[in-house]
């Protein structure tokens, strides 16, 4: 229906717009980094360590049954499983030393540091079975995943390293294609939508883990596509009509792109929304943040990158002007 309608040629101003688009991307940012530095993230068990246990609800195990029953501070709430099911969510770190046994209280200060967890998620599973008659060998605890604070970091690390060197990676490529400007607004626009996404994290208090860190990383190779096919085009356009102002060739790149980034941009949110709704809550946090980076990544590649090569300019003067038809979009 979209193909049918949508007029042949699109003729938005877009650049016209780019001063609005920099001062709602200035107030969004300003808005994540607040967010980031007063409430931070919250981080699941991969990289606040603990533990994460899952338990079929029953009309004996309910949330307050298992609240009450928990002897450590813990997180109790209930939820749906990937089969449609409640479920009873137990989050938890290291109990008290006192707790854990005099087998326990005679290791060494590293021993206790390296076993703590595993220590902690026995006596929880020994506690809620007794409580609730419950058994690890009958498939009672549907879920039951320790970290523990060494590995945490280290994952929490690793990821960060991971979207360091995707950003490096993305600056080396887009300069070698294209220009350094381009480099500049394509990195400075995967950056954009980094640091809203996590401040969106930050503001709903969606549960930030390793599964998030593979949805940023999508989100940065998803808006890197689209702007490189916008990239691309205004290249195209821009050896093609010489005497036409930047301006004009940065507007006719976008409106003759534009049917294919809705297109593309409509059929994957179908499918996300399919996973956000019916995945479970494991897979709603990534879900979730892909369905919001595709939107703010679409926005950053007109507002952002194509905004920031505008004002930076082009120059293709050095390059042999090639008579072609580039990519009109869907």
């Amino acid at each position: 229906m979209l193909i049918k309608y949508w007029p042949e040629r699109t003729n938005v101003p877009f650049m016209n717009l780019r001063i609005a688009g920099a001062l709602f991307s200035m107030i969004l940012i300003a808005a994540s980094a607040f967010l980031l530095g007063t409430r931070g993230l919250n981080f699941g068990v991969d990289f606040a360590g603990g533990t994460v246990m899952e338990l079929a609800k029953t009309d004996a195990v309910t949330v307050p049954a298992v609240r009450a029953a928990m002897p450590i501070n813990a997180e109790v709430n209930s939820a749906s499983g990937t089969d449609g099911r409640e479920i009873v969510v137990v989050k938890f770190g290291e109990a008290p030393p006192d707790l854990l046994g005099d087998d326990f209280q005679s290791l060494t200060d590293e021993q206790k540091a390296e076993r703590a967890s595993g220590a902690t998620n026995e006596l929880i599973v020994r506690t809620l079975s007794e409580a609730f008659d419950l058994s690890v060998e009958n498939g009672d605890f549907l879920r039951n995943d320790s970290v523990g604070p060494k590995v945490s970091k280290e994952l929490f690390t690793d990821g960060i390293t991971a979207l360091v060197v995707a950003l490096a990676m993305m600056l080396v490529y887009i300069w070698f294609r294209f220009q350094w400007q381009f480099s500049v607004g394509a990195i400075a626009a995967l950056a954009h939508d980094v640091i809203i996404t996590l401040g969106m994290f930050a503001l709903l208090r969606i549960e930030f883990n390793l599964t998030s860190i593979a949805a940023l990383l999508t989100i940065i190779g998803y808006s890197m596509n689209d702007t490189v096919v916008v990239f691309d085009r205004i290249r195209e356009d821009r050896r093609k009509y010489k005497k036409m102002p930047d301006r004009q060739v940065i507007d006719l790149a976008l409106n003759t792109t534009l049917s294919r980034t809705l297109l593309t941009s409509g059929t994957t949110l179908i499918s996300l929304c399919a996973i956000y709704f019916l995945g479970g809550p494991v897979l709603q946090g990534m879900s979730f943040a892909l369905i919001f980076g595709i939107f703010i990544g679409t926005y950053s590649s007109i507002f952002i990158a194509s905004a920031l090569v505008l004002s930076l300019g082009m120059d293709f003067t050095k390059k042999a002007v090639e008579e072609v038809q580039g990519f009109t979009g869907v």
